[in-house]
């Protein structure tokens, strides 16, 4: 019979690419699980862009939903401050690269280099050992929460 490993319940598993399994909730602990469970280099990719989207936008919210960080323009209703319609943003772990989601991407100019199968999505890869264009970034995400999200 084979014995099970017990495994410790803040040691999160890494799904494939190496994508942490994070469990869902709003807020920025999440999503600073999230990325402290990032593999290697995409750790520091992931803190990088996490402080330039709270730079970009004063007040983002955040929320991890399908092993995914996710960014949401401030919600208006003052009264229920973690209520989120809409997101523009989210970061995901592939095997060879960080793949950042502008999820209406197709409207910001420039539009971010990787195309989606869906018209409205664009992507922003990045590589280990690539920098960020920070100056273009931060723009993108100005932009992006300017726009209608989506709701995930």
């Amino acid at each position: 019979m084979a014995r099970k490993t017990a495994r410790t319940p803040t040691t999160p598993v890494l799904l494939a690419g190496g994508n942490p399994q994070i469990p869902k909730g709003l807020g920025d602990g999440p999503v600073r699980d999230y990325i402290a469970a990032m593999p290697g280099w995409k750790q520091g990719v992931g803190q990088r862009i996490d402080a330039l989207v709270e730079k970009a936008v004063p007040g983002v919210r955040k929320a991890v939903k399908y092993n995914s960080p996710l960014y949401g323009a401030p919600h208006e209703n003052a009264e229920h401050p973690n209520q989120i319609a809409t997101w523009f943003l989210s970061v995901h772990c592939m095997t060879r690269y960080v793949k950042v989601a502008f999820l209406n991407g197709g409207t910001l100019e420039p539009k971010p280099p990787v195309e989606s199968r869906q018209a409205s999505v664009r992507y922003l890869h990045v590589h280990e050992g690539e920098a960020i264009d920070e100056a273009q970034f931060v723009d993108w995400v100005r932009q992006a929460s300017r726009l209608p999200g989506e709701k995930i």
